[in-house]
């Protein structure tokens, strides 16, 4: 099977871990490295990432997250967090780091600037929240993507209760929200849906060539 593929049917969202095995720190630094390399629009990753192995907080987070025991026995439990509003300071620092990361001098980014300013700023607050949690997705799915690869277990999760999340993690007053939650780990043997056939809609459902 095609080693892309092979990865993908590999992976499913785990529903037991094995809380005696966990992800080695040279695996979990590869993981956040994909998730810092994942792209966004403008490149401007609005979001921020919590890795979470304290087992008081992650206690705290089991009955905000429906009882799911993911959230205590995994080997780690990792929080996206989009940025709720913004202003032009996302645009400021994130052009600061192109000038010293591509040696650019700032008067050279001003076009950009001023583009990126015009599509994003007049936004309504709201609207900003909801294109910071796009944004959120595409790293999500790097990191869980890449996890696959290492043959580290995921669970995907919005089954969560975000404002208490939000408060657990002090992140409202930190202008973040709680997105999205993977917990990563090892698949217990007792976990028996990781025997069940991926359901899947097939290909003439699911694309059109046009």
């Amino acid at each position: 099977m095609n080693t892309v593929l092979e990865h993908r049917n590999w992976r499913y969202a785990t529903k037991k871990f094995d809380p005696a095995k966990k992800v080695s720190d040279a695996d979990l630094e590869t993981l956040l490295e994909a998730t810092r390399l994942s792209a966004s629009s403008y490149g401007l990753q609005p979001y921020h990432v919590f890795v979470i192995t304290d087992s008081e907080i992650r206690e705290q987070l089991k009955p905000a997250s429906w009882g799911q025991t993911q959230i205590t026995d995994a080997s780690h439990v990792i929080v996206f967090a989009n940025v709720t509003d913004f202003g032009e300071e996302l645009v400021d620092d994130y052009l600061a780091n192109v000038s010293e990361t591509r040696n650019i001098p700032t008067d050279g980014l001003q076009g950009y600037s001023d583009f990126m300013k015009s599509k994003l700023m007049d936004l309504p607050a709201d609207v900003k929240s909801q294109w910071s949690a796009k944004q959120v997705y595409i790293a999500f799915s790097n990191l869980m993507q890449a996890a696959a690869e290492l043959k580290i277990d995921t669970c995907p999760m919005e089954g969560f209760e975000a404002d208490k999340y939000n408060e657990i993690l002090g992140l409202t007053e930190k202008n973040l929200n709680a997105a999205v939650v993977l917990p990563i780990g090892y698949r217990s043997e007792e976990d028996a849906t990781q025997h069940l056939p991926k359901v899947r809609k097939s290909k003439e459902e699911l694309f059109t060539h046009i």
